[in-house]
């Protein structure tokens, strides 16, 4: 995770060069923080490390716990007008009195960071048609991970633990576009264990603790953990350690490839979030949008076959 997602972000740093120097265009980020959460706080001051090393503007807005939400869509508005300002994210959870879903549905979607508008979602989900203008954080990672890591997706049977609307639900739409077969299991599957062994490829996301163990697994499968849980554990200074949805070390002698916690998927959360304001800042000058995907989703016509469905949603 740490390598490809440094990869990641060498990349965009090129990308923010190239934009400054041919078009006079510093690529802006705006995050939103609302209350003194210590783990948002954490994920904040590390999304805008990275937003400086690679270059670009950023923003910081931080309210207190008690703002309403009156105050908080007048904030996220002045961002919407602010033509300097490219990708804009309000850090969740939100405060329980604060509506969410009408935060984010006040950011443009030319603006949506995260991709998770309704437009960007339908348009990730839908076969053909227009591409999404940002894709979701975690899942265009696990994405990346897989293939940088060269793992063949089409025609494998992919397993995705969770079907929030953050990673499951849009995690398993792009292992479907890339044309493998997927099975989403939640809280109310039936033999989950069973359902898990079927597994060439695991998401796991559903945030409990060490819940997938070896003998869930297929041997030689590749398991991506999206899980952050913290376990008690005296012998570290916070108290407690940190471990995924997946028991890593009952894994590693069974699975193929398998993403450390901490330091898998995280960090390619933050890279895909620096590609997304990358992204966005090239779709406002009209520049071309670069694809996720390393080849067109779905079937596609090809000389060898012509009489081949024809469906050319590119991700």
């Amino acid at each position: 995770g740490k390598k490809i997602s440094g990869d990641v972000r060498d990349e965009v740093k090129i990308g923010v060069e190239d934009l400054v120097a041919n078009h006079g265009v510093r690529p802006g980020l705006a995050v939103v923080l609302v209350g003194s959460r210590k783990d948002s706080q954490s994920y904040v001051r590390n999304k805008k490390k990275m937003a400086a090393e690679v270059g670009f503007h950023s923003v910081d807005v931080t309210l207190p716990e008690d703002v309403t939400q009156e105050a908080l869509l007048a904030e996220v508005e002045k961002l919407n007008a602010d033509s300097a300002v490219h990708a804009i994210l309000v850090q969740l959870p939100l405060p329980s009195h604060i509506d969410e879903s009408a935060v984010l549905a006040a950011i443009k979607v030319c603006k949506d960071a995260d991709g998770f508008s309704a437009l960007n979602i339908g348009n990730l989900c839908l076969k053909g048609g227009d591409p999404p203008m940002a894709v979701p954080c975690t899942p265009a990672g696990c994405i990346e991970l897989l293939q940088r890591s060269g793992v063949q997706v089409s025609g494998k049977d992919a397993v995705v633990l969770g079907r929030s609307n953050i990673v499951g639900m849009p995690v398993a739409a792009l292992l479907q576009s890339m044309n493998a077969t997927v099975t989403v299991c939640h809280s109310r599957t039936k033999d989950l264990k069973a359902k898990v062994q079927q597994a060439d490829i695991l998401v796991a996301a559903l945030g409990k603790a060490e819940m997938v163990r070896g003998d869930w697994l297929k041997p030689g499968c590749v398991v991506i953990d999206v899980g952050i849980n913290p376990v008690e554990d005296a012998t570290k200074k916070l108290g407690h350690r940190l471990v995924g949805d997946v028991c890593t070390e009952e894994a590693r002698k069974v699975a193929s490839l398998i993403t450390p916690v901490p330091g898998g998927v995280g960090p390619m959360t933050i890279a895909m979030l620096l590609k997304n304001t990358l992204q966005l800042a090239r779709l406002s000058l009209g520049l071309p949008r670069e694809r996720l995907r390393a080849s067109p989703s779905f079937n596609v016509v090809s000389a060898d076959d012509p009489s081949s469905k024809k469906l050319t949603s590119v991700k």
